[in-house]
């Protein structure tokens, strides 16, 4: 399949639904297990604040806050889901996006995990692979299999949109 407009499109849509599946999970999680959602409201005061030179906090909750820092974490949060589904699709090969195949999706999605452990997670203040929080081995493993959950969302969007 040669790059055009609609493949860019089956793209967005395919980064669009692995994103939901994630936000999906999360709310199985919470609802299920008790397990709380990461607040996207926090990502984005992270954001907000990076202009400012400040891209490592202590912690997150004593930074200056902002308006609009929700919109932007959840904003954040689909646009990273799209750039992983471009980054993926021309990695793997266009053709993927027609005949989806869903392991190259799963390891794509678990390899996402390290911008979380290595860059969003130390800049909120939880340390690199959340190693400054209560339990290091828990938040390390829901990352894993959040990640999962995206890399196969991935999948099926594709298998959804090819019907």
């Amino acid at each position: 399949m040669d790059f055009n407009l609609i493949l860019l499109l089956k793209i967005v849509v395919i980064g669009i639904g692995a994103t939901v599946c994630m936000d999906l999970w999360a709310q199985f999680l919470k609802r299920v297990f008790s397990i709380p959602a990461l607040n996207w409201g926090l990502v984005g005061r992270w954001i907000a604040n990076l202009p400012s030179g400040q891209w490592v906090h202590n912690n997150i909750l004593k930074a200056k806050s902002f308006s609009f820092e929700n919109i932007l974490g959840w904003g954040a949060h689909y646009g990273v889901g799209v750039i992983f589904a471009l980054g993926f699709v021309f990695y793997v090969g266009t053709d993927w996006v027609e005949s989806p195949a869903a392991a190259p999706a799963w390891i794509f999605g678990i390899s996402t995990v390290v911008f979380p452990f290595f860059i969003m997670q130390p800049g909120l203040g939880l340390g690199v692979a959340a190693s400054n929080t209560p339990n290091p081995l828990k938040g390390q493993f829901l990352s894993l299999v959040a990640h999962s959950v995206f890399g196969l969302g991935m999948f099926t969007t594709a298998l959804l949109i090819n019907l």
